[in-house]
């Protein structure tokens, strides 16, 4: 029997985008006759036609599933939820919007079938997107790498093909704050790394603001170290030092000279700069803790509201 590939697509509101996709993928595997193919959709709470769009899919390509999920839980959740939904041999995961090119897969499937179980997309070059955007994602992997002993890939997004056995890897992984991107280095195996250019969205809008991409960096570096608690107990041994060795000068000082302990500007100065220490050192114990409030609920990561299989998968 041929091997079964699925292409994970996660998809919300990317109905303008969908038949190109469609198309592109379809000319793909039509080309690729020697393994069975399957085009899995994570439908994340659309509030456009994705869903009828993926209906409509279906109903011409037998090649086509659906996971229709009952809200909108943000892209990490879908992923997994396309993972706990996948049984082939390879799954590549691809978003909709096309920046990732399907034209890239044949590549990724050679050095799978070499042995590699993780063939990762590294970007040459990012189209469309902001000279902000673009240093704030450097910055972002530098301090993540920095701060973490796992060896997480730079200017690599979630366009990779994963080996059956990191699919099943990633499902053991239940957490409710996830940073993927963080998850496929920490389950190790044999990598192999591509270089693309990334192209911009072929229709629609990005559905990430600066809002979302600083939370998204806050989760990633939460799941993946506790530097910022230990820079924070260093910080606050530094600063302690200092306040305690100025303390015996005032008082020696003091003792010494018989000066006057004036000076109502500078000393507030220093009881605002103690009290924005010590908030800045709640705030990173609040994030730590806020997370696990949230994993102590164990609530389940999503519900499906519809679940259509492709005859090609079954």
């Amino acid at each position: 029997m041929s091997k079964t590939i699925t292409l994970l697509i996660p998809a919300y509101n990317e109905e303008a985008a969908l038949p190109h996709l469609y198309e592109r993928i379809s000319a793909l595997a039509d080309s690729t006759k020697n393994y069975s193919w399957e085009f899995l959709f994570v439908n994340d709470g659309s509030r456009d036609g994705t869903l009828d769009a993926l209906k409509q899919l279906a109903k011409k390509d037998e090649r086509v599933s659906y996971v229709n999920l009952s809200r909108n839980f943000g892209k990490e959740t879908a992923m997994i939820a396309g993972l706990d939904h996948i049984e082939s041999d390879a799954t590549v995961i691809i978003d909709a919007d096309l920046q990732d090119p399907p034209e890239l897969i044949p590549d990724m499937i050679k050095y799978w079938e070499e042995g590699y179980d993780d063939v990762y997309a590294k970007r040459k070059s990012r189209a469309g997107e902001t000279l902000l955007k673009k240093k704030t994602s450097e910055w972002f992997y530098k301090i993540l790498q920095r701060s973490t002993n796992i060896p997480i890939q730079v200017d690599t997004g979630d366009f990779r093909l994963l080996d059956q056995r990191c699919v099943l890897a990633l499902r053991e992984f239940r957490e409710s704050q996830r940073y993927t991107k963080g998850l496929f280095s920490w389950i190790g195996y044999k990598k192999k790394e591509i270089l693309y250019d990334r192209d911009p969205r072929v229709a629609g809008a990005t559905k990430w603001n600066y809002a979302k991409l600083i939370n998204f960096a806050i989760d990633g570096i939460t799941s993946f170290t506790t530097a910022p608690l230990r820079i924070a107990s260093i910080l606050g041994f530094v600063v302690s030092l200092f306040a305690f060795a100025y303390i015996i000068y005032l008082v020696v000082r003091t003792l010494l000279l018989g000066v006057d302990l004036a000076g109502y500007a500078s000393m507030m100065a220093v009881i605002l700069f103690l009290g924005g220490v010590q908030l800045i050192s709640l705030g990173i114990i609040g994030e730590y803790i806020a997370r696990i409030f949230n994993e102590t609920k164990q609530r389940p990561l999503y519900f499906v509201e519809e679940f259509h299989r492709a005859k090609s998968a079954k």
